[in-house]
């Protein structure tokens, strides 16, 4: 089967799963078809990611859809999280519905809109069309829009409305910074071509600057707003508490690489344009404010699910911060953080479900001693918590390692910030999941025994990634590094 063809299949599998479970998305057999096919997803995902790495980049229907190293690691990512949490994803809606939270006409809204969620997500990756990606992300907008709020409560309500209508107004900024796109290349090319990202990179070096420094700013400040770098943050930690946690653990550890990959993209291109470092001075600048904003806000919170909100928005800062300093070690570290990142967060999510559904509450001070009364959700806690503050021998640490030596040669004033909001981040995770894993049990057994098997399998490989990093996946971040700091 050709590259072309798989492509297709990538994103095709997902429609279909859409499709067929708007149908039947309120049986119980649903679940185990979300499971089924999102795992033929991953299957396609993996078979174009060997292709890719055998045969190189490779276009489909036309110039449309485009796969090369920096996206088709996140392709992979993305199918393999999405097939871990249906996984999860079973029981965890199966308690929910016998707790009154679902009802049937919700679980075919849930199923359906979930695969629809991974269908946005892979088709915003993989099109070579900068108007196509900005459609993929609206339409991930939409659809999660409509999962947020699937509970029906007056939080989630009004969580799904606020995410609505803050990144609609951002995702407004990012079609503003499109058409500017268009403007600069219209000259060059006809129709569509002008937005073909491939077409665009070829004749980077001679694109109007001015237009290009102001389409920047824009497509930041707007996919930014999906990253969720600060000041256009306040969505995320809203949309992880009120939505199901399945859908907290895709947002944390898929969207937001979606959303910082359509960044990435367009910062190649700013780059190739300007030569002024404006870009990356940019990235720096956000993603250093979101690091500090992030880690200071953890003491806050109250509610588990929000902590861990906070902690992603820590984390995607720190990636826009090392892509932003545009040295090779840094950009293979951001990729690297990117991949730990998901495994790591999506598996505390996990936990977090689990966790708080056996205490009946997301309050953190009214979840207690979860090691007594299921040692695998407590210890998969404290080992996901061990792992997202960077402690060794994890994948999140090696990463961070390496953005903070690359840091003190590039931009040695940001380092002592870096290690401030790294250690504040540490102790405040730290101090409120001892306090959830040990203690007096406030919890119960649950319904349905939870799916625990995805959260080892993430933190195992995450620990891999701490130690040794395959051959194939380092030739992935290698070559994705030379098209982004190249």
């Amino acid at each position: 089967m050709t590259e072309a063809w798989v492509l297709l299949l990538v994103f095709g599998i997902p429609l279909l799963a859409g499709a067929c479970l708007a149908i039947v998305g309120q049986h119980r057999l649903a679940a185990e078809l979300n499971v089924g096919f999102s795992f033929l997803t991953f299957a396609a995902a993996t078979l174009l990611a060997v292709q890719t790495v055998a045969h190189g980049p490779a276009f489909a229907l036309g110039k449309l859809f485009f796969v090369d190293p920096l996206n088709v690691f996140l392709v992979a990512l993305t199918a393999f999280v999405g097939w871990t949490t249906s996984i999860f994803s079973r029981p965890y809606m199966r308690v929910e519905c016998d707790r009154g939270r679902m009802t049937g006409a919700r679980m075919r809204l849930y199923h359906s809109m979930y695969q629809l969620f991974i269908f946005a997500m892979l088709l915003a990756l993989l099109t070579n069309n900068m108007g196509i990606l900005w459609v993929a992300m609206e339409a991930a907008t939409l659809v999660t829009v409509l999962l947020v709020s699937v509970y029906r409560t007056a939080a989630s309500l009004e969580a799904a409305w606020k995410y609505f209508i803050l990144c609609g107004v951002g995702i407004a900024q990012a079609l503003f910074g499109t058409i500017l796109l268009y403007l600069a290349a219209s000259r060059q090319f006809a129709g569509g071509d002008a937005l073909l990202w491939t077409s665009l990179n070829a004749i980077k070096g001679t694109l109007d600057p001015t237009i290009i420094s102001l389409a920047f700013v824009f497509l930041l400040v707007g996919y930014g707003t999906k990253v969720g770098l600060v000041p256009m943050h306040n969505w995320l930690p809203d949309a992880h508490a009120e939505g199901p946690t399945p859908i907290s653990a895709v947002l944390s550890g898929l969207l937001l690489n979606v959303a910082l990959y359509a960044v990435l993209r367009c910062k190649v291109l700013a780059d190739g344009a300007l030569q002024n470092g404006l870009p990356g001075r940019l990235l720096i600048g956000f993603g250093l404010v979101s690091v500090l904003v992030a880690t200071f806000s953890l003491f806050r919170q109250k509610d588990v699910k929000r902590l861990f909100s906070y902690s992603s928005i820590e984390h995607m800062g720190l990636m826009t911060f090392a892509f932003g300093l545009g040295d090779p070690t840094a950009t293979f570290a951001g990729l690297l953080h990117m991949t730990v990142h998901s495994l790591v967060k999506s598996a505390i999510f996990f936990t977090v479900g689990h966790a708080a559904q056996k205490a009946g509450t997301q309050t953190i001070d009214d979840i207690r001693g979860l090691l007594r009364v299921s040692p695998t959700v407590g210890w998969g806690m404290v080992l996901g918590a061990l792992a997202i503050v960077g402690m060794p021998p994890f994948g999140v640490f090696a990463s961070e390692f390496l953005i903070l030596t690359t840091a003190m040669r590039s931009l040695p004033w940001a380092t002592p910030f870096l290690l401030l909001a790294l250690a504040v981040g540490f102790a405040a995770i730290f101090a409120r999941v001892l306090g959830m894993a040990f203690g007096d049990t406030t919890v119960k057994r649950l319904e349905h025994p939870p799916a625990l098997l995805p959260v080892f399998v993430h933190l195992g490989l995450a620990l891999m990634l701490g130690l040794y990093i395959p051959p194939y996946l380092a030739t992935w971040y290698r070559q994705a590094v030379a098209m982004i700091a190249g």
